[in-house]
């Protein structure tokens, strides 16, 4: 299909860039254009001007301090995937990010983008949550920080104004030796994730889980924190059953977006089932 008429420009500012949508009230910013350019196609959206963000410079780097992992916003996935210290910095990014819909879009898509649109089955507003990353926006008043907890409001609504631009997003150091794991399940490889869930979490000296921290997505409105799984682990020696009841107390806490009530029972039992499954493999423990 073809796209609507518009207008398309490419500022090399980020002040240009807020001047272009504070000026045109429908515009919209395309970066890699995974999500965008299929709305367009489909006539969902009919903005009168593209702001393309492909002339920032530095928008494209990731950077690795010794307290924190900063990706601009117009990092690419495949980026992600190729950067080696990345595999040590960030282990879980990395592991999730393999899940994103497949190699041609992940050439083009985009960490801005992603968070941005705030797909609630997407990794990466999955992953910024369980982190408590911290996202970073350009606007009319200059530069401002966000917390991912705050960021997400619904099913591709965040808090942001129409005239900012996402410019990047700041994740906390991995400490050595966190333990981790994530799995989802989706109707084919690549798809949108009917159900996933992250988790992460360090072991004490008395071998029992600290920060504990569990994130589900494609089961509500927004990516949700199982902070109940969270509270029931914190401080226990991780074992097979308590992986499983830690499951089913992930099932209380998820409120899948479906109006079919059967699956909406059916995502709730996913997360159920990928919570206990998460932890085993994040806690080495023998999968049945």
């Amino acid at each position: 299909m073809k796209l609507p008429d518009l207008d398309y420009c490419a500022p090399a500012s980020l002040e240009e860039v807020v001047a272009l949508l504070s000026a045109n009230a429908d515009a919209k910013i395309i970066s890699g254009g995974q999500s965008l350019m299929p709305v367009l196609a489909f006539r969902l959206n009919a903005p009168s001007v593209l702001v393309d963000l492909g002339r920032l410079q530095g928008l494209d780097r990731i950077e690795i301090g010794a307290d924190h992992v900063r990706l601009g916003a117009r990092v690419r996935w495949i980026d992600i995937e190729r950067h080696p210290a990345l595999r040590t910095a960030q282990p879980l990014l990395v592991a999730m990010i393999d899940h994103v819909a497949h190699t041609q879009v992940r050439n083009r898509g985009t960490v801005g983008g992603s968070l941005a649109h705030a797909d609630p089955a997407s990794e990466m507003p999955g992953f910024a949550r369980l982190v408590d990353a911290v996202i970073e926006v350009f606007g009319e008043s200059g530069p401002r920080e966000l917390s991912a907890e705050d960021f997400f409001l619904g099913p591709l609504e965040t808090v942001l104004e129409p005239t900012d631009v996402l410019t990047g997003v700041r994740l906390p150091a991995w400490p050595a030796g966190r333990r981790w794991g994530f799995q989802e399940v989706a109707r084919r490889r690549g798809d949108f994730a009917m159900a996933g869930v992250a988790v992460c979490f360090d072991d004490g000296t008395d071998g029992a889980v600290h920060d504990m921290r569990a994130v589900a997505i494609g089961a509500g409105s927004t990516p949700v924190r199982l902070s109940g799984v969270e509270a029931f682990l914190e401080g226990r020696v991780l074992t097979a059953e308590l992986a499983e009841a830690a499951g089913a107390t992930a099932g209380q806490e998820v409120s899948p977006m479906v109006e079919d009530a059967g699956e909406a029972d059916y995502r709730r039992a996913l997360v159920m089932t990928l919570t206990a499954r998460t932890l085993k493999q994040a806690a080495g423990l023998e999968q049945e």
